[in-house]
């Protein structure tokens, strides 16, 4: 089931994290950002696997997202297809 929520900090105060088997994030939200959210959730030992989608084509932040552990990110427009495989992989590990 798929669930939607406004802000990062409605996420963190429902009970969604526990439950969660993988988090679309966009980079860009306001107060808490998706970045700033993953790192929460990694300091609190939440290993939710993640997909960030950005409309700022900057291999720099992309990279670095990768490298901190998010499954993917995504560039702004993606396709349903990108979006998908994203997704497989963010799930499945591969």
């Amino acid at each position: 089931m798929a669930r939607t929520f406004s802000s990062a900090e409605e996420f963190l105060l429902s009970d969604a994290a526990l439950h969660s088997s993988c988090l679309i994030l966009d980079v860009s939200m306001p107060v808490m950002s998706g970045p700033e959210l993953f790192r929460e959730l990694r300091r609190r030992n939440l290993k939710i696997p993640v997909v960030f989608i950005t409309a700022r084509k900057d291999e720099v932040v992309r990279s670095r997202l990768l490298d901190d552990g998010a499954a993917e990110c995504l560039f702004k427009p993606f396709s349903d297809t990108g979006l998908l495989q994203a997704l497989n992989k963010a799930i499945d590990g591969n």
